[in-house]
């Protein structure tokens, strides 16, 4: 059955908001990837009765927390965990 992901990520590119450069605010390091929405996913269809305050384990994925705009027959999955974190590998090269 087909579903709605919404994939938040950090709001900000920059790790550490007290390390802005001078002549920049903070609106020059938002991250244009903080929220990615994927209205073509599919899953399985015990999910369509999925209610608002309930989570799931997406296999390999992340955990996801079913959003209160969810619809019977239309539910939308919001990311509460990633199982992978690649941020903190990036941040440290």
């Amino acid at each position: 059955m087909p579903i709605e992901l919404r994939l938040y990520d950090r709001l900000f590119t920059l790790p550490d908001m007290g390390n802005i450069e001078e002549g920049k605010s903070y609106k020059d390091y938002i991250n244009p990837a903080s929220l990615v929405e994927n209205q073509s996913c599919m899953a399985e269809a015990m999910l369509a009765n999925a209610r608002p305050g309930e989570s799931f384990q997406f296999l390999r994925t992340a955990y996801f927390h079913v959003d209160k705009s969810s619809e019977a027959g239309k539910p939308v999955f919001n990311r509460i965990v990633s199982l992978k974190d690649s941020y903190t590998k990036k941040a440290n090269k």
